[in-house]
């Protein structure tokens, strides 16, 4: 039998800790309501009995009372159930007040490191800030399971956006807006009807992007496909649509005090009835980020047969791409690469880096917008490597037992969604971002069977391989247990999906942050990697540029195993951004590599 301590460790069973508990207790009462020995052994006996795999600490303390009472001990009892409680009581002392105080000083350290270039001292940011430092700490205090809370705690895993989890509100999404267009939305109240020209829809995709940032906590993505029937109406809106588009999402702020995590999709697909519309489109959108720079709106373009090369329909749209890289990072994915990853077909994360898996509609059609993810929960795969110190039996032992957490903190976030009704969000729900259900309708039946998913991200691959093997995921040895690993965790998550209905996928977790909060906690626990600043999944150093065709092919394998998503980033350092063909570098990613995104630093 396993026991789950309530800070996530998994230790073995010990009867003589059930003793020595009981024994305590005895203290606190009369002799004559002490437990002796025999009772004692009843109690242990009991627990024996139940022969369950796994046990919480609290699932004993519950049992221990429930026998107490049955021996009538009541008094005992009473006294168990009352250290029990002041002890809790101790644990979920309010945790806010000091860093809430801090941080209207403008005295909180840790926001500051963590503010990603944010200014932190307006009080729109404060607001937000101030609401999720209160979400988080009730999240852990009241809502999470005590394992889970304490398995974050100590970097056995992350439970993603702990601040957002006190509403029934999801991850990222890949909206509907060809629906909203052409269908039309509510917004505030207001009716809104199809636009009757390009930048009324350009002005309308800003209201749904600002809208959809309100109801959910991560990114939103859109393929740009949805306004080309607009542009055929008038031709000549082109430039100041796509302008009125990047000047209203630039200038207009989130209930967070921030501009829109959004990202553009474009996709010029061979198929696309207004194909030549949505070339001109993206051409716009290029020229434009290449005239102002504007970073705060992610671009995805697609590589395609039809653009790759130089004698290619739309290479110069390419050339425009390349030339908008070289001042702020683009991110690219292989149309070729993608269709053998998914069953033929090309299509946009939700969000930034997140992949769904394939789904058919009633009608047998392919679906992707409209879809989401319900949330993530990442797994530090390097405290498992420096628990085991090389040894994969001990390795993969603590593996298993990890991801039954990982698995547990997953169920947390969709059992948080199940129920909840369409009024929560009605941009999302009820007016054709994701659905148009009716009012008070639950939203249940697109949480399973693969409509959203949820992911299981990983964190550290290339550092476990080091510690497991003495060597990284460039040398063949590393690169096989690496890939072994890989293929472990795709392999649970597959058989999660058959037990339950519930789609969880795969998922390269990059967010240095992340990275840095596992080292943290790591460097503290075990005295060890001193040196380091963020575990990395990647084995090739950002300043190597000799480096990044290799980079590429081992990415472009680990993609293959990790359907989820992640995103390959290949930073080149502005002093040898001069030393590289772009132009080859373009066609062996649309060889070897699903998504990837260059950054010149």
């Amino acid at each position: 039998m396993k026991i789950v301590k309530r800070d996530g460790r998994i230790v073995e069973y010990d009867a003589n800790k059930i003793k020595t508990a009981i024994k305590k207790a005895n203290r606190d009462v009369l002799e004559e309501d002490a437990a002796n020995d025999l009772e004692i052994e009843k109690i242990i006996k009991y627990i024996e009995k139940t022969k369950k795999k796994r046990l919480l600490v609290e699932d004993i303390q519950d049992i221990i009372e429930k026998k107490l009472v049955e021996l009538n001990k009541y008094e005992l009892s009473k006294a168990y159930m009352l250290y029990r409680y002041e002890r809790e009581l101790i644990r979920r002392a309010n945790t806010t007040d000091e860093s809430i105080l801090t941080l209207i000083k403008n005295s909180n350290h840790m926001v500051d490191e963590n503010s990603h270039n944010q200014n932190v001292r307006i009080a729109a940011r404060q607001r937000d800030i101030i609401a999720s430092m209160v979400s988080e700490d009730l999240t852990k205090r009241i809502l999470l399971p005590e394992d889970i809370k304490k398995a974050h705690e100590n970097g056995i895993l992350y439970f993603h956006n702990a601040n957002y989890f006190i509403q029934p509100i999801f991850n990222s999404s890949l909206i509907d807006a060809e629906d909203i267009l052409d269908n039309g939305t509510i917004i505030n109240g207001n009716k809104i009807t199809s636009p009757n020209s390009f930048k009324e829809a350009c002005e309308l995709l800003v209201s749904i992007i600002i809208n959809v940032a309100a109801g959910q906590y991560g990114e939103q993505s859109i393929d740009i496909r949805c306004l080309s029937k607009y542009l055929k109406k008038n031709e000549s809106e082109l430039t100041e649509g796509i302008k009125s588009f990047y000047n209203l999402l630039s200038n207009l702020l989130t209930i967070k005090g921030l501009p829109p995590s959004v990202a553009l999709f474009l996709f010029l697909d061979s198929n696309d009835p207004y194909l030549e519309y949505t070339s001109k489109i993206i051409q716009e959108i290029l020229s434009q980020r290449l005239q102002n720079s504007n970073n705060s709106i992610k671009l995805i373009y697609v590589l395609n047969e039809n653009n790759i090369s130089k004698d290619s329909k739309f290479y110069d749209i390419t050339h425009l791409a390349i030339k908008c890289m070289k001042k702020a990072p683009i991110s690219f994915i292989s149309a070729k690469k993608m269709c053998e990853n998914y069953q033929g077909n090309v299509f946009s994360p939700v969000g930034y880096d997140l992949f769904l898996p394939p789904y058919k509609d009633e009608n047998g059609k392919y679906k992707f917008t409209g879809r989401f993810n319900q949330g993530i929960v990442s797994i530090n795969l390097v405290q498992i490597a420096i628990l085991a110190d090389g040894n994969e039996e001990v390795f993969f032992k603590l593996l298993e037992e990890r991801l039954e957490l990982c698995y547990e903190a997953l169920m947390c976030r969709q059992q948080a969604l199940l129920g909840t009704i369409s009024n929560i969000s009605p941009i999302h729900w009820q007016n054709g971002a994701i659905a148009r259900l009716l009012e008070n309708e639950k939203i249940d039946k697109y949480l399973k069977n693969g409509y959203s998913t949820l992911a299981l991200g990983y964190v550290g691959l290339n550092d476990m391989v080091k510690i497991m093997k003495k060597v990284d995921m460039a040398n063949p040895l590393g690169q096989e247990f690496g890939m072994l690993v890989l293929k472990k965790l795709r392999k649970k998550c597959l058989q999660w999906k058959k037990e339950t209905g519930v789609f969880i996928d795969l998922y390269e977790n990059n967010a240095n942050n992340i990275g840095n909060y596992f080292l943290k906690i790591d460097q503290d626990k075990f005295n060890i990697l001193k040196d380091k600043t963020s575990y990395n999944n990647s084995c090739f150093k950002e300043e190597n540029i000799n480096d990044i065709y290799e980079k590429i092919k081992l990415d472009g394998k680990i993609q293959s195993i990790v359907l989820g998503g992640g995103i390959s980033n290949i930073k080149i350092p502005e002093k040898q951004k001069d030393m590289i063909d772009y132009e080859n570098l373009i066609k062996f990613m649309y060889e070897n590599i699903q998504y990837s995104e260059i950054r010149i630093k």
